[in-house]
């Protein structure tokens, strides 16, 4: 039988009809999967196939390697961990293909070629919902071994879902970073006119070239247009929206730069970022083993839901407005309350409890109502705290990891600029930068 590849011309004969297309290989092994030229693709069960006719065999078009390694220009590792960054789109079938070889990265981005000496491998290709504690880990130990190799700049190419817990978790990880670790992701598919994979990658590798910044961030478009990306700060950023290609807000605080690598330029926003520092690069990591909740307060709970996390190391809780939770009994449909009451009592005894602000911006002050100092009280913390829930939930984690005995004292000192000491006005959903 005659073997098929991607973007071959074929005809597809069943009992009824014959379709002609382009064939695309599929993971499905009892369909048969073509494009047709009004730009569908159709699948056709094997066994109503009663002929496959190659009009037409695809030539692949040879790869041309231009890499730039002469020029003495400073050396960025980007490591690669999945998503959409480095992949290319075959217009003909529609099949996207990772792009890791340094030489491939060039071909898709040569802008690339006059800005680094780019080294650039897979370390994983995991969605971002997937990752779990031991992927913070290899990445560290990645960053540190490509650093102790010579390069002055990591880029991590990630999925956009849960890209800000990463770069929280390596904020905490790397002790003593000499250069600048930037996360880039891409909201936006490469098969489309307004993917953002490009120029995101790009002017974080400018970024990590030009700037005398030594901490961890992510590069993403600053707003709809393409003009800037914000290099925002690891620990106080989010992601606030599904698809638009600035999904990503700085919490509570400003975005370190925009940076336009067209232009040249670069516009500091807020120099807060770490510089160089004395000492050589350590790596805290985290106990893979650990098991640390995610509880999202709600209308019409009950006290098993908290319960549900009698067992884990931790819990963060999101609590609603300043640091409010179900536990005050005011009629007679509210005694159940009490009840919650009880179950948090149960928990700040066996596990750590801390809340942290459902709103995402503000800051928790659990000295306002009476229920609240109540819960303080029985070991609930979160007063004063100002990280969102992700970072909280992450720096609970690490602390857990590495400083155990000391983690509930911890969690609200500024240890790496996750707390701010006060809030100012311009820093909500500002639009200005």
């Amino acid at each position: 039988m005659v073997k098929f590849t991607n973007g071959d011309s074929v005809e597809v004969t069943t009992k009824d009809k014959t379709f002609s297309g382009i064939y695309i290989e599929s993971n499905k092994k009892d369909v048969v999967t073509i494009k047709l030229s009004s730009g569908y693709n159709i699948g056709v069960n094997k066994k109503e196939v009663k002929k496959i006719k190659l009009v037409k065999k695809n030539k692949k078009e040879k790869t041309v390697k231009v890499l730039n390694v002469n020029k003495g220009l400073k050396k960025i590792s980007i490591l690669h961990t999945g998503g959409t960054v480095a992949s290319t789109v075959d217009y003909k079938t529609g099949a996207v293909s990772p792009r890791f070889d340094p030489e491939e990265i060039i071909n898709m981005f040569p802008e690339l070629n006059e800005i680094a000496t780019i080294n650039s491998r897979l370390i994983g290709n995991i969605w971002s919902q997937d990752i779990r504690f031991v992927h913070f880990n290899i990445l560290a130990r990645e960053i540190k071994k490509e650093i102790e190799s010579g390069a002055k700049g990591i880029i991590i190419t990630h999925g956009t879902d849960f890209l800000h817990y990463t770069s929280a978790a390596l904020s905490f990880a790397l002790k003593n970073l000499p250069v600048p670790v930037l996360l880039v992701g891409s909201q936006r598919s490469s098969d489309r006119g307004s993917s953002d994979a490009g120029m995101n990658l790009i002017n974080a590798v400018y970024f990590a070239v030009n700037s005398e910044m030594c901490d961890v961030g992510i590069c993403m478009h600053n707003n709809m247009n393409d003009d800037y990306c914000a290099i925002l700060p690891g620990l106080k950023t989010r992601k606030m929206h599904t698809s638009r290609r600035d999904a990503f807000k700085t919490i509570n605080t400003k975005p370190w730069a925009l940076v336009d690598y067209r232009k040249g330029e670069i516009k500091y926003v807020d120099k807060s970022f770490n510089k160089k520092v004395n000492g050589k690069l350590e790596l805290n990591l985290f106990n893979e083993k650990l098991k640390i909740g995610l509880l999202k307060s709600t209308i019409n709970m009950d006290a098993k839901q908290f319960l549900f996390f009698k067992n884990y190391d931790g819990l963060v809780i999101e609590a609603s407005g300043i640091g409010n939770l179900p536990t005050s009994v005011l009629d007679r449909y509210t005694k159940d309350h009490k009840k919650i009451f009880n179950a948090l009592k149960i928990l700040t005894k066996k596990t750590v409890v801390v809340l942290a602000a459902q709103t995402i911006f503000g800051r928790l002050n659990m000295n306002v109502y009476s229920n609240q100092r109540e819960m303080q009280e029985i070991g609930v913390l979160g007063h004063l705290n100002d990280m969102t829930p992700e970072t909280t939930f992450v720096k609970l984690s690490w602390l857990l990891s590495n400083y155990k005995k000391d983690a509930k004292d911890l969690l609200f000192e500024n240890l790496k600029g996750e707390i701010n000491e006060r809030l100012m006005s311009d820093e909500f959903l500002d639009e200005s930068f």
